[in-house]
């Protein structure tokens, strides 16, 4: 056994359930008294950060000024690990809802706390239930000022960008919000794919030019979502490695 996997296993992984917990416990206190969600994104946002700093992340921020803390987006990432939603989540001054598996909602008190902070369930394995969240979530940006972190990738990557698929570029439309492309770097090389050895290191995130929808129909989506994964490859040219950078 690495001493990598060790040190994962005795102090990462205590520390993470620790921090889970307890900002957990915090954020469910805060709904009580904040039904817009916003309390609870700034205790997920203190929590991403405490887990960055568990896993000796070091974050270098490119492009933030091109985005309106104040606005509504659709962020559309590429998907290395884990790691990448704490990364996005800690660093990008948005106040987020998440579109998340519909099987995460039944998870005791995880379940609580993501329908109590308003994030979104997805039944993936019904098409068009999909859609019905889709414009539910397009809904919820045109009425307040809330963003949605999507990976167009569909799930982890083994470093290569993936197709993309249309969710994205779906909701950004119906909302008549502006698609921003993300490009994360490093983060594969701190917790890869199916392993539970946490290694610190460097992670980049770069922040490219929010691509404006309006004017924009349903059927550009296929286009809307090919100029979403152009840009995105474009930030991550050279290529990304499994090696870190």
């Amino acid at each position: 056994m690495s001493f990598a996997l060790i040190r994962s296993i005795a102090v990462t992984g205590p520390l993470i359930a620790l921090a889970t917990m307890g900002m957990g416990s915090l954020s469910l206190l805060v709904s009580l008294f904040d039904s817009s969600g916003r309390a609870q994104h700034s205790v997920a946002r203190a929590w991403a950060r405490m887990l960055l700093a568990v896993f000796r992340v070091r974050v270098t921020l490119e492009g933030l000024e091109k985005i309106n803390p104040e606005r509504s987006y659709v962020f559309a990432s590429n998907h290395l690990s884990y790691v990448d939603t704490p990364v996005v989540l800690g660093f990008i001054p948005a106040q987020f809802r998440f579109l998340a598996k519909q099987s995460l909602f039944s998870v005791p008190f995880l379940g609580y706390h993501l329908k109590r902070a308003g994030h979104i369930s997805v039944p993936r394995e019904n098409a068009r239930a999909s859609v019905r969240v889709m414009g539910e979530a397009a809904r919820l940006l045109r009425e307040s000022t809330a963003s949605i972190l999507v990976f167009p990738e569909g799930e982890r990557t083994g470093g290569e960008l993936q197709e993309f698929k249309e969710g994205a570029a779906y909701i950004a439309i119906k909302a008549g919000a502006p698609i921003v492309p993300l490009a994360v770097r490093g983060t594969r090389a701190i917790l890869p794919v199916h392993t539970l050895t946490v290694r610190g290191g460097p992670v980049r995130l770069t922040v490219g030019d929010p691509i404006p929808t309006q004017g924009l129909t349903l059927r550009d989506r296929q286009r809307l979502t090919a100029q979403v994964r152009a840009r995105i490859a474009e930030m991550l040219d050279p290529p990304i490695a499994a090696a870190r950078e």
